[in-house]
This record gives C-alpha cells, sequence and structure tokens, in this order.
C-alpha cells in the first residue's frame, strides 16, 4: 500500500519559504500544530550530495525544512503565508550513517516546547526502519 501524501514535489514550495536549489523536501505526509512526518528521496544532484552520499549539512537542513513545513502547515491550514524559521540552535545531534543517492527518508517532527516565538522540537530521520539521524532544534520563527 501506497502512503498517501499531502503535499507532494512542487507542492512542498507553499509549505516552505525555500526555493531551488536548496529545497531538502519533497513531501509531507502528515501534520498539525505539534507534529509533522515528511519525506525526502535523495536525488544525485542535490546540492549536498557528494560521491553518490547525502552529507550531515543535507541532513540538517532537510530536518530543519521539515519543522518549517510543520509551521507551514498550520499557516495553510489557516490561509497564511508559509513563515520564515531560523535554526537557533542544535543538539544531541547524532547521525548513524550518510544515506545514499535514491534512499528515500521519512522525517518526524515532534514539539517538546513553545516559548513565545520560539519553539524546541525533536527530530528523527529513517530510511525504512532504520534510524538515519536524530537531533533537537530550537527554531525561532518570525512571525508575519
Amino acid at each position: 500500500m501506497k502512503e498517501s501524501t499531502l503535499f507532494q514535489g512542487d507542492q512542498v514550495c507553499t509549505l516552505i519559504p525555500q526555493r531551488a536549489p536548496i529545497i531538502m523536501l519533497d513531501a509531507f505526509f502528515e501534520g498539525s500544530e505539534t507534529h509533522a512526518v515528511t519525506g525526502l528521496t535523495i536525488q544525485s544532484e542535490n546540492l549536498f550530495c557528494q560521491a553518490g552520499k547525502f552529507t550531515e549539512p543535507g541532513l540538517i537542513e532537510h530536518i530543519a525544512q521539515s519543522a518549517s513545513a510543520m509551521a507551514g502547515y498550520t499557516a495553510y491550514r489557516n490561509q497564511q503565508e508559509a513563515p520564515v524559521g531560523y535554526i537557533g540552535e542544535i543538539k544531541k545531534f547524532r547521525i548513524f550513517r550518510c544515506p545514499d543517492v535514491g534512499e528515500e527518508l521519512r522525517t518526524t517532527i515532534q514539539v517538546l516546547s513553545e516559548v513565545m516565538q520560539v519553539s524546541l522540537v525533536s527530530a528523527e530521520t529513517k530510511s525504512g526502519e532504520e534510524t538515519i539521524a536524530s537531533c533537537q532544534m530550537k527554531i525561532f520563527i518570525k512571525k508575519a
């Protein structure tokens, strides 16, 4: 059974402020104000691919854009533009391996706490059942 997507391909751009060549999402599977699941199929022409591998900075950017897409999905449901977010801090970043070109990543974002315009989120990126990376991020969301 194929997993359903709420947004895919270029539609993801309605949720995030980034534009090519820095888009690190190609699917948004589910979301709420406190939870999201996103996806990315690694392509060889990806800006963050080297020697057939998706590099650490690409994983960080993918996770950050996943958190941004969660905020963008809330804005979309409220008929607002996607907000701009900034990474304030990354901690407990663990990378277990760099994924290969062609792998399909699934990232789950969960809000741990929110204070004013700063969210602390946890993230886990998987390829199939294997955890590829995990971290916590503090993200500042600029309100319109």
